[in-house]
């Protein structure tokens, strides 16, 4: 259940005053680097148990996870590991459960920096990353061959000098592909220039002690790891579950002394809920949001805002996605994991960078798993409707305008305002862009600008509300009311089919007891008319 919360009552809104006491810890808010973290008097949520059990268990690794989620700081983390760097490590799980003598060169590459536009940009830049390590190992400078060649000499070489098996860590392995992704052909030439360097690996088995790939998405072994079967993906593993990011424990423990009057309920609201795995799998925060949270003292789409979702938006759109659906769609394992160049669904989009989670796994059947999917929190929800609006139809500058009223009626409970300010937003939308948007031909646009400019308000929102009499669309529980919300689309002319599903089908019975007003609310469009044609009422006293 969501705690009513609201744009106005500090949420990108107003600070709680933003002082700290300069005694505490610092906040490493945009550190990825363990050994400043460890030196520099910052924070750390303790990792190392994940880490123990990383390495010794198997060899070869793969993690996705969304961005700012904390994998570089994890890879840094490893590198230290195994370079031998004990000081950094005294007062962590695994410090006394670790060989400190038996030390491991340590090849790491990033590509998360900068944007590579071709084949021979990445080339260049794996070459560039090849020479520093080189040289940071104390290797000689290696013959120039092809990449392959010399990824692999660097391993055998690193291997032979240091008479331990070298460690690989790759960190942002995707990148180059994503930048790219709305030019295929970009795509596909510098996916095959990063499938020839992870190539390797399978080849270099005898001189690793372990790898370990991160990234945002998930393409198929195919695509991208031909030959590298035993690649252990522990993206929705749920011992892994939370390698990175925050628990309730860790904020509550490791992060008491910032909280101080912040409430607790909402932080958890705005922040936690991703899960990588069934609802028995512990959920976690984003360490961004919490860390901007804690500096800031206010409530913001700190997340959210490090990245404009142009290329979401616009595949939603294309696809005329049912907005009010994203909080409970359903997906097989397989569709979760289902992302290439050419293939892109929709489930595993939202689901790879983090704009929906896990809710709920089933298992019907053996070998076929089904996630529920949704909203991990109010930050997600609201911002990512938000930008969805104008893909909708609605003025982006007119946007914010319009939720302010909807707080300022809903706040005065006004329902005959509410028709008439939902009215205006129908006819706000230009009748060009209906001729010219395919996402106006499908019936669930009226619903969707609907449902997307309620939600963007952070409201207490439940689309297709279940009770023992079925589904009623959307229910906005929100100052002490209880909003109950049918959706009809007609031909033309009123029907009055909305309002009285409501009141035929009891949809109203299982908040009698709640103790608030009840708005019974069947609101009609016309397919023609392209407006709301009827807005009909029925209010229930406790």
């Amino acid at each position: 259940m969501k705690h009513e919360h609201r744009l106005d009552q500090n949420p990108l809104g107003k600070s709680l005053a933003n002082t700290r006491d300069p005694s505490l810890l610092r906040l490493p808010i945009g550190i990825q680097t363990f050994s400043e973290i460890r030196e520099g008097g910052y924070y750390y949520v303790d990792k190392t148990p994940h880490i123990e059990r990383l390495v010794s268990q198997t060899k070869y690794y793969f993690l996705s996870r969304p961005r700012r989620f904390g994998k570089s700081l994890l890879l840094d983390t490893l590198r230290c590991l195994f370079e031998g760097r004990q000081h950094l490590f005294e007062g962590l799980y695994i410090h006394n459960k670790w060989n400190w003598q038996a030390t491991h060169p340590v090849i790491r590459l990033s590509f998360g920096s900068g944007v590579m536009r071709s084949r021979d940009e990445l080339d260049v830049r794996i070459r560039d990353q090849l020479r520093i390590i080189r040289n940071d190992l104390g290797l000689s400078p290696g013959l120039q061959t092809d990449i392959a060649g010399e990824f692999l000499a660097l391993i055998r070489d690193a291997h032979a000098q240091h008479h331990q098996a070298a460690v690989v860590l790759i960190d942002e392995y995707d990148k180059p592909i994503l930048d790219n992704i709305l030019e295929p052909h970009k795509a596909r030439e510098l996916r095959e220039g990063l499938k020839n360097l992870y190539s390797v690996l399978k080849d270099a088995d005898p001189h690793l002690r372990m790898v370990l790939l991160t990234g945002v998405s998930k393409f198929s072994k195919a695509s991208l790891f031909s030959g590298l079967n035993n690649l252990r993906d522990i993206t929705l593993s749920p011992d892994h579950a939370t390698v990175c990011g925050y628990t309730d424990e860790d904020i509550d423990r490791v992060f008491k002394p910032e909280l101080g009057t912040l409430n607790r309920d909402m932080i958890r609201d705005w922040y936690n809920g991703y899960r990588w795995g069934g609802q028995d799998v512990t959920s976690v925060y984003n360490p961004f949001d919490v860390l901007l949270l804690l500096q800031e003292r206010r409530f913001g789409a700190y997340w959210f805002e490090t990245a404009t979702p142009t290329f979401l938006v616009d595949i939603l759109k294309d696809r005329g996605v049912f907005t009010p659906s994203l909080d409970h769609l359903t997906a097989k394992a397989q569709l979760l994991s289902q992302f290439d160049v050419d293939d892109i669904s929709t489930e595993g989009l939202l689901f790879q960078t983090g704009y929906l989670t896990i809710k709920d796994v089933k298992e019907p059947k053996p070998g076929l798993q089904l996630f529920t999917l949704g909203f991990p929190n109010l930050e997600v929800e609201s911002s990512l409707n938000d930008a969805l609006l104008p893909a909708l139809g609605v003025n982006r500058n007119d946007a914010q305008d319009l939720q302010l009223k909807l707080l300022n009626i809903l706040d005065k409970h006004d329902v005959a305002g509410l028709e008439i300010h939902l009215r205006a937003l129908y006819a706000s939308i230009p009748h060009d862009w209906y001729r010219n948007n395919p996402i106006a031909q499908y019936e669930g646009h009226y619903a969707s600008v609907f449902y997307s400019h309620f939600a963007a308000l952070a409201l207490n929102i439940t689309v297709e509300d279940a009770s023992n009499h079925g589904r009623v669309d959307m229910t906005v529980d929100f100052g002490g009311h209880i909003y109950l919300f049918e959706f009809k689309v007609v031909e033309q002319l009123p029907e009055g089919k909305a309002l009285a599903q409501l009141i035929e089908k009891g949809y109203a019975d299982k908040y009698r007891a709640s103790g608030k007003p009840l708005h019974l609310v069947g609101v009609e469009f016309s397919s023609e008319k392209r407006e709301i044609v009827a807005f009909d009422v029925q209010t229930l006293s406790p």
